[in-house]
């Protein structure tokens, strides 16, 4: 089986649709965008090592929910991304950041290796927000949970990225010094 279509050549993708829009489509960037997230959590489980192992499966969950939220955002109908959800990234996010010490300052990103990369997905997240965003506001009315779900998605690995470091006893640099 061929992997190329050749379908891609004039700069056009397919939607699941089956229409036909340039490769720069709103849609198609936000979905390049949550699937760039995907691959890249796919990278940090693979480079946790094993004191860190217990972040895998939790990763690889966010990776199965990343599909099915392209999904919503792609094929018509599918209806996955619930407020439930939402609300059980707020209560993971919760209960990481009550583990911790207070915020005082802004945090630099990194500590760990698999911290900072969560720091980088935090900042892959943001930007598939915006597209995200952008594709709402312009051409493609989203249902609110995947609104909701996308937004928490940066906070979500904010505290995962504090909590691998605060597990692994690894100071947080701060952007003032003490």
């Amino acid at each position: 089986m061929k992997i190329y279509t050749k379908t891609g050549d004039k700069g056009t993708t397919r939607q699941m649709t089956g229409q036909f829009v340039p490769k720069y489509d709103p849609q198609i960037t936000a979905l390049g965008n949550l699937d760039e997230l995907d691959s890249w959590l796919g990278y940090v489980a693979a480079i946790a090592p094993t004191d860190t192992a217990w972040v895998v499966p939790t990763l690889q969950d966010l990776q199965r929910q990343l599909y099915e939220l392209q999904a919503d955002i792609s094929v018509p109908r599918h209806d996955t991304i619930r407020e439930s959800d939402v609300a059980a990234l707020e209560q993971s996010i919760d209960k990481m950041m009550a583990a911790m010490p207070a915020i005082k300052a802004f945090i630099l990103p990194g500590g760990t290796p698999v911290a900072a990369a969560l720091q980088y997905a935090r900042t892959i997240a943001r930007r598939a927000e915006r597209a995200v965003d952008e594709l709402n506001d312009h051409g493609q009315s989203l249902p609110a949970p995947v609104l909701h779900y996308v937004n928490r998605l940066s906070d979500y690995f904010f505290a995962l990225a504090r909590y691998v470091n605060w597990r692994a006893d690894r100071e947080e640099t701060l952007s003032q010094q003490k």
